[in-house]
């Protein structure tokens, strides 16, 4: 399941991925990022709050339609603000911004700890593309 963590007035979404990730989720993502889209912005960004998400709990179709959804959209993604406890993803994130040169483009992923969430807020609004 996933929760909007809090309310922006910019072209900022927050979301928090609680157990799995399900078609309902699927569904509510899509309807808040083309909504930023529709109110004129360029770019939106994304913080995902991902400490208490379970992999056996997500909807693999679910899962699988985001990432084709968020590939489609990826000129249209500002920063990425990625909170959680996971090592995997802090080696990851450096990684996937070489790999697809995301700066170049205005977009960059961060990986923040979970105590450290406030520097995340700022990350995704330091900029606002």
């Amino acid at each position: 399941m996933i929760e909007q963590l809090k309310t922006f007035e910019n072209n900022t979404l927050a979301f928090t991925v609680i157990d799995g990730f399900t078609e309902t989720d699927e569904k509510f993502f899509k309807k808040m990022f083309n909504k930023k889209l529709d109110e004129g912005y360029d770019s939106i960004n994304i913080l995902i709050k991902f400490d208490e998400y379970k992999v056996t709990k997500t909807e693999f179709k679910s899962f699988f339609e985001e990432m084709v959804f968020v590939i489609k959209k990826m000129d249209k993604l500002g920063h990425l603000a990625y909170v959680g406890n996971s090592k995997l993803m802090e080696v990851l994130i450096p990684v996937d911004n070489m790999f697809f040169k995301n700066k170049s483009k205005g977009r960059e992923e961060k990986y923040f700890d979970i105590s450290e969430i406030d520097k995340a807020y700022q990350f995704i609004n330091k900029k606002n593309i």
